[in-house]
């Protein structure tokens, strides 16, 4: 910038144009002196203030790439060019017109846009509107995902709204003390993954599977479908209750067990925090532990399908001393205040 003044200075003071030039030219090499004193190692280092100089100097003299030695007449050049772009960018600017909205409600129109798939611009703009937003119908259209095709909800939502009338069933093998097998039999329902029914039983037929659905839901409260697989066990017997009992049959396809994941959840679930760790002793055994773990299932055991509540909803408790219950001879406890 010294080296600038001096110049300017020269050129106020000559009135000819030959000094002029020469004055420029003596600039541009007492600059360059300047610059390759401040070089520690290395490369020269410009600073943004020397390419202002030399790019004003060159437009004002182009006569002065001559003299120029630190600096390729190429880069020289570049940084003209560059210039001369960010200063039509500039000129270029929208100067008015509508200001851009902040980035909290362009994320906040997307949140809304993405969780409601059914929802166009103007139902966009009216929940705005209520939430107090003053933002165009054109801004919000402007700021939404765009999506090819027509719109449609996802299989989560589509599961999530029939999850209340599904219920699943299945049968589990456990072996006993004396190497004899006694087979359980379950009923979840899908929305709040709760035990609807537990029994066991040593010789399972289709009768008594029959009759466990009819004790397991009262004729008003039946499922609309019933999920299970395709075990012979589900003879005609138990096909023509569920139709008596308004229920629609649901075989899964054949050996396809993930297609009843949430009975073989459940199942799997039994066997890790129960079962695993008892010797069953015989059928009253076995029926006695299982209806004691069903009680903590449903009323206790936290799920994270459920956001870490139980299927019997737990009210949250803040006052109280803590105590705990044991549960299953010490296999579980329940923590409450009282």
């Amino acid at each position: 910038m010294i080296g600038l003044l001096c110049f300017v200075l020269a050129v106020l003071a000559s009135p000819f144009k030959s000094k002029l030039r020469l004055e420029a030219e003596n600039a541009a090499l007492r600059h360059q002196v300047i610059v390759l004193r401040r070089k520690l190692r290395g490369r020269v280092r410009l600073t943004n203030h020397d390419r202002w100089f030399f790019v004003q100097l060159y437009r004002w003299f182009p006569s002065i790439l001559t003299v120029i030695t630190i600096v390729q007449l190429e880069t020289l050049v570049r940084w003209h060019r560059a210039g001369f772009r960010c200063y039509w960018r500039r000129e270029s600017r929208r100067r008015g017109g509508r200001p851009q909205i902040e980035a909290d409600l362009r994320a906040l129109i997307r949140q809304i846009n993405m969780e409601n798939l059914l929802w166009g611009a103007p139902r966009i703009h009216g929940e705005l509107i209520k939430l107090g937003f003053s933002v165009a119908q054109s801004t919000v259209a402007r700021y939404m995902v765009k999506r090819r095709g027509p719109p449609s909800q996802g299989w989560k939502t589509f599961l999530r709204n029939h999850a209340p009338d599904i219920a699943a069933m299945d049968l589990f093998v456990v072996p006993t003390i004396g190497f004899e097998l006694l087979y359980g039999f379950v009923i979840v329902r899908i929305d709040r993954r709760d035990l609807v029914w537990i029994n066991v039983t040593a010789n399972p037929t289709a009768e008594w599977i029959a009759r466990q659905i009819t004790e397991a839901f009262p004729w008003d409260g039946a499922p609309g479908y019933m999920i299970r697989d395709r075990d012979r066990i589900y003879g005609a017997v138990v096909t023509r209750r569920l139709r008596a009992m308004g229920i629609r049959d649901k075989p899964i396809a054949p050996a396809s067990p993930w297609q009843n994941g949430f009975a073989e959840r459940l199942i799997g679930s039994i066997r890790r925090e129960c079962l695993d760790h008892a010797i069953i002793c015989g059928e009253a055994h076995l029926r006695r532990v299982l209806k004691s773990y069903a009680d903590y299932y449903n009323r206790f055991r936290t799920h994270r399908s459920l956001k870490k509540d139980a299927p019997v909803s737990r009210s949250v408790q803040h006052t109280g001393v803590i105590r705990s219950r044991a549960i299953l001879g010490g296999l579980h406890h329940h923590y409450g205040r009282i």
